[in-house]
């Protein structure tokens, strides 16, 4: 690529934000990694993220972020991703703390003084909606955010993907703003599975890492086929919304008109998508990623992978 994109990645690392860090590192402008609670509590998804960003050889600013939902009560996921949130290897202690815990704050600074950066949230989406609420002018200055979750169906409800249902009316802020909106959802991410031939990649990619990081797809496969009916392995979400600004020809896409529905009963954190062909159709606001190429994506995983320093 002649140019890189700047992102500043905004994450709960869980075992696919890991990748989707690794990934960032190597193909992308990290300018700034925060973190919010999600798949775990803050303060292990801070300490998470310092951990994968030392096995990248980064030292991009670390910042802690918001630790609960906007108005819900917190819910993590420790059923699929451990106690630890990375449960699966043992790591190295991180090489030190956050470099500060007001990750909103940051998010303004970074986005202000890079015009044209991407922001690249991974899980839910207090930290991004704060930063908004307090700094409407990011959404001239930034050029998008590319972010996982949705879907056309649920995972944690029928309708409702977990990182949307954790934090509605943190998403409907996001997809109201009027920023450019790139959805990587649950319809195009369980194309991207962590199959027993994938991992034996990852094994294989990195005579220190790879071990560890087959480790962590092994435990999160695990989970995910004890959870569901057909899964060969586990999807790696949040990688996707890495890839699509790093390797756009991956994706097809399409423009569609997104809201998230926070107050109904059965339907609270669905990512309502306009797929009607009526010309009175609502205005597309988002680009909703709908195939990615497996097989290319998942080589470029391994690629990032190999890039990682030896230590």
């Amino acid at each position: 690529m002649a140019t890189r994109v700047k992102v500043l990645m905004d994450c709960d690392p869980g075992h696919d934000d890991a990748f989707a860090l690794i990934v960032a590192s190597k193909f992308a402008d990290v300018l700034g990694v925060t973190t919010v609670a999600g798949n775990a509590p803050l303060s292990l998804t801070t300490k998470n993220a310092r951990i994968i960003l030392d096995i990248c050889g980064s030292n991009v600013p670390l910042h802690s972020g918001a630790g609960r939902p906007l108005v819900a009560e917190p819910i993590h996921a420790a059923y699929i991703h451990g106690e630890s949130g990375m449960d699966g290897a043992n790591f190295d202690e991180p090489s030190r703390p956050a470099d500060g815990t007001d990750a909103v704050h940051f998010i303004i600074d970074t986005a202000r003084a890079n015009p044209g950066l991407w922001l690249v949230p991974t899980g839910p989406l207090t930290n991004i909606a704060l930063a908004l609420r307090a700094a409407p002018d990011l959404v001239k200055n930034i050029s998008g955010i590319s972010l996982m979750g949705g879907g056309r169906f649920g995972n944690r409800t029928a309708t409702a993907e977990f990182n949307i249902w954790c934090d509605p009316e943190a998403a409907a802020a996001v997809f109201d703003s009027g920023a450019k909106v790139v959805m990587s959802g649950l319809h195009l991410t369980h194309q991207l599975m962590a199959t027993p031939k994938r991992i034996e990649m990852v094994r294989g990619a990195h005579k220190v890492v790879g071990p560890k990081l087959a480790g962590l797809l092994e435990f999160f496969s695990k989970m995910y086929k004890s959870l569901h009916d057909d899964f060969e392995g586990a999807p790696l979400h949040d990688v996707c919304a890495v890839l699509y600004l790093t390797h756009p020809e991956l994706f097809v896409a399409s423009e569609k008109h997104v809201v998230v529905e926070i107050d109904g009963e059965h339907t609270r954190g669905m990512t309502v998508i306009d797929d009607r062909h009526v010309s009175s159709r609502t205005t597309a606001n988002t680009t909703v990623l709908e195939t990615i190429d497996a097989d290319a994506a998942f080589a470029t995983i391994v690629e990032a992978i190999r890039a990682c320093p030896e230590r």
